[in-house]
């Protein structure tokens, strides 16, 4: 544990050195703001008026000049390209003043955030090339091509990852140059602000079985949760003979929800600041690892139980912004593979069991903070100080607010307005919805440029590796498959129409 530990303590001096800068705003409450803000520009659809429609979504393609569009037909003159570029222009406003709020340096995180998008970007373009995302024998037709992957368009988020695993371990100099604008965390928690509304369209639906996902999504994680917790940390302290100080974050990141909750447990007991922060650099590599391989395991067992393959993804993949993307691309894989077969599941049932698991994954983070924050100041460093109540609502995650927030709102204005209004709920909130996309498209890419797998390894990481290791892919990764068969096995999500 020397190297862990030198490394450990100039990370907690650079964090002292930095104790000035402390931002006005958590990325936690701009990420609430933000999605907000884009959720309601979309509603302004609803009264006739098209505040979003330029934002450039991609088609699968053969010929890249038909690649892009604007969302929205009434902006049709803009071009695919001036699309690009508005939403170029709009995000770097948004999220240059989110980097203010943050106190960081305003041109570094332009000229960052200028590589991140055209990178990313371009790696979800070329994950729509049609030997890629085709998947039916009419589109290869219609495209004049023989063969394809069968990825759909969501697998150029697998390209996303790749392009950003490329500049972490073959260019890291230009990785640390952008890393001002390598925030998966925070784009993750717009895109889930935003998917509350959007999965919130499609439960309106079949409104008994998006009730029934609630209720069983709630005592899987109750279940699981309970078991995870306490054999990582008795592996980490038994087996391998980790602190408490070392433990306790190390059975949160790993069995909870990786980097909130590492860093949530490590606040709660107090733990010394560079323990939480190497442990979620563990969380980060060992979640690139799973989104790589559980999708296409979920495909190649669980294609005929698509709702337990996204629990699944929800109860097994840590961080929030991996578990959702491997959400999304169980969900293509998934129903790719059904469609081939004559079985064509309406689309968002997945993804949505897999964000709601881990929606209610980060509310558990808030409530396991607090009882543990309580534990170790009142029995194990003991201060005379109580624990306050309020900390739950500090450690609470507030985008969650905004998930609930914009999923009241959907499912209201889908079913309890009227008719005429009702009809264009879809359509605007689909809009938001392109959106919700392009911060996947960069949770993808920031997620692989923060995995320089050498930079860690010689940071001398390897014994809580090990501990990772031996926990997720020993029990953790099948505890979930286990308990989410049990809750989801035999529910199907609706049929397409």
């Amino acid at each position: 544990m020397s190297n862990v530990s030198h490394a450990a303590d100039w990370i907690g001096e650079r964090r002292a050195d930095n104790v000035a800068l402390a931002p006005r705003i958590s990325e936690d409450w701009l990420s609430l703001i933000i999605g907000l803000l884009i959720f309601a520009l979309a509603l302004a659809g609803l009264a006739n008026t098209n505040l979003l429609g330029w934002v450039v979504t991609t088609s699968v393609w053969t010929n890249l000049g038909q690649a892009l569009k604007t969302a929205s037909n009434s902006y049709g003159a803009l071009g695919g390209v001036g699309a690009l570029v508005a939403t170029y222009v709009a995000l770097l406003v948004v999220l240059g003043a989110a980097a203010l709020a943050l106190k960081s340096d305003l041109k570094k995180f332009a000229l960052a955030f200028t590589a991140v998008f055209w990178l990313a970007y371009a790696s979800w373009i070329v994950g729509n090339f049609a030997n890629f995302a085709a998947v039916t024998p009419a589109e290869l037709q219609k495209f004049g091509i023989n063969w394809s992957l069968k990825l759909t368009n969501e697998g150029g988020y697998i390209f996303a990852l790749l392009a950003g695993l490329v500049v972490a371990n073959v260019f890291p100099r230009f990785a640390e140059n952008i890393k001002d604008a390598v925030k998966p965390e925070l784009y993750i928690k717009v895109a889930i602000v935003i998917l509350g509304g959007v999965f919130a369209v499609t439960a309106a639906g079949k409104l008994n079985l998006a009730s029934s996902l609630l209720i069983r999504g709630v005592a899987a994680i109750v279940e699981a949760y309970l078991i995870y917790w306490s054999v990582v940390y008795l592996i980490a302290r038994t087996w391998f003979g980790f602190s408490r100080e070392w433990a306790a974050p190390l059975a949160s990141g790993i069995s909870i929800c990786g980097v909130s909750a590492a860093i949530a447990t490590g606040g709660a007991i107090r733990a010394r600041p560079m323990v939480p922060v190497l442990v979620s650099s563990l969380v980060v590599i060992f979640a690139v690892v799973e989104v790589l391989i559980l999708p296409f395991i979920a495909q190649t067992f669980l294609s005929h139980e698509p709702l337990v393959a996204g629990a699944w993804m929800g109860l097994a993949v840590k961080t929030d912004g991996a578990a959702v993307a491997a959400g999304g691309i169980t969900e293509s894989l998934i129903l790719a593979q059904n469609a081939a077969e004559g079985v064509k599941y309406q689309a968002g049932w997945i993804l949505g069991t897999t964000a709601t698991i881990k929606v209610f994954i980060d509310i558990f983070i808030g409530v396991w903070a607090f009882v543990l924050g309580y534990i170790w100041t009142n029995h194990i460093n003991a201060t005379g100080e109580m624990a306050k109540a309020h900390e739950i609502w500090e450690r609470f995650p507030k985008f969650i607010i905004g998930f609930i927030v914009t999923f009241a709102a959907g499912l209201y204005l889908a079913l309890a307005t009227p008719a005429d209004i009702a009809a264009k709920v879809p359509a605007a909130i689909g809009e938001a919805n392109t959106f919700r996309v392009i911060f996947f498209i960069l949770t993808f890419f920031s997620i692989g440029v923060l995995s320089n797998f050498k930079r860690l390894w010689a940071e001398g990481i390897g014994k809580l590796a090990a501990v990772y290791f031996v926990s997720l892919f020993g029990f953790v990764i099948w505890v979930g498959l286990l308990i989410s068969w049990l809750f989801f096995a035999g529910i199907k999500p609706p049929l397409a129409s």
